[in-house]
């Protein structure tokens, strides 16, 4: 099944917020618009404003309210995506071009900036303390695993604390968010806003997890990118760490530089894809994703709490 068809019934609200979306990178400078409008038509699955919608059906529902923070949350997830481009020197995403590829590494930058602010410019019409309370909080942390992305790079002595407060503040925290969020502007009650925002932590770890997996299993046309380039561009995901347990893998893995050939790094993700790390890291994946559906159970039954508990499995199980 397709993830799309685990939630046909917000099929309308989502048409709505992906013109909204269109509506807001709207710009006066022409290469502005430009830049911004080639990261929106290049897709994605929407999951974060998805997330948003669902977290409001637990409450007061209203699309007129609620469409501000799923636009929101989406955007400011591209603007991040537009940064770490940058910061990656990377070319292709989503098997297209990169902005930062497309034009430089000046008008990226500027084009995420833009996104973002527009994205925090919408969430003014939202009255709620709260809300931007928990929005400005998942910004700052966002903003953290960020640089620590860049100050672990080609770093072959992390071990997985590292890893999961990394992955924790670059997906899990805005995925959180995202079911809060949704929640909190609906009037849900806190003590069941709370419970999104940890459901939402715990499906955040676990996708990130996958993803990390998907690196040295997927398809250059999966992916959209070469596989293995988390490796080449200097990031220690789990499978990594996992794998440099073994002394000669270690040796091997410590040689990865930006500059490495391709035959090289196909050998050590070789090695890699048979050291029993990936299936490892699937394990802890899993883990994270039983504690997501465990919360699940707590919530009230509604069509939203089924589709959560869908999404949940797809995203710890999906394989492109």
């Amino acid at each position: 099944m397709k993830i799309k068809m685990m939630y046909t019934y917000l099929n309308s609200d989502l048409t709505q917020i992906e013109k909204e979306l269109e509506e807001t990178i709207q710009a006066n400078s022409a290469l502005l618009r430009q830049a911004s409008l080639q990261l929106l038509k290049a897709g994605g699955k929407r999951i974060r404003p998805v997330f948003v919608l669902l977290g409001g059906k637990f409450g007061n529902y209203d699309i007129n309210v609620i469409k501000n923070v799923a636009v929101s949350l989406e955007l400011i997830h591209m603007a991040s995506l537009v940064h770490d481009d940058v910061i990656d020197d990377a070319e292709l995403r989503r098997g297209q071009p990169t902005i930062k590829a497309k034009y430089d590494n000046r008008i990226a930058m500027y084009t995420g900036d833009y996104i973002f602010a527009r994205a925090l410019e919408l969430m003014t019409e939202i009255e709620n303390p709260l809300a931007h309370q928990i929005l400005s909080d998942t910004i700052v942390e966002l903003s953290v695993g960020e640089i620590e992305q860049i100050k672990d790079k080609y770093n072959f002595e992390q071990n997985l604390r590292n890893y999961l407060l990394r992955i924790k503040r670059k997906t899990a925290l805005l995925i959180a968010a995202s079911c809060q969020l949704g929640a909190v502007v609906s009037g849900v009650p806190q003590e069941d806003h709370r419970k999104l925002y940890r459901f939402g932590y715990y499906v955040g770890m676990s996708f990130q997890i996958t993803d990390d997996v998907l690196d040295f299993t997927g398809t250059e046309k999966e992916l959209g990118k070469p596989a293995g380039g988390d490796l080449l561009q200097g990031n220690i995901t789990l499978p990594v760490l996992y794998a440099m347990g073994d002394e000669y893998i270690l040796s091997k893995v410590k040689t990865v530089h930006e500059g490495m050939g391709r035959d090289e790094l196909e050998e050590i993700l070789k090695l890699i894809q048979g050291s029993g790390a990936l299936e490892k890291s699937l394990e802890l994946s899993n883990r994270y994703l039983d504690k997501a559906l465990a919360i699940l159970d707590e919530l009230p039954p509604n069509k939203a709490k089924k589709s959560l508990r869908d999404i949940a499995k797809f995203i710890g199980k999906r394989k492109y």
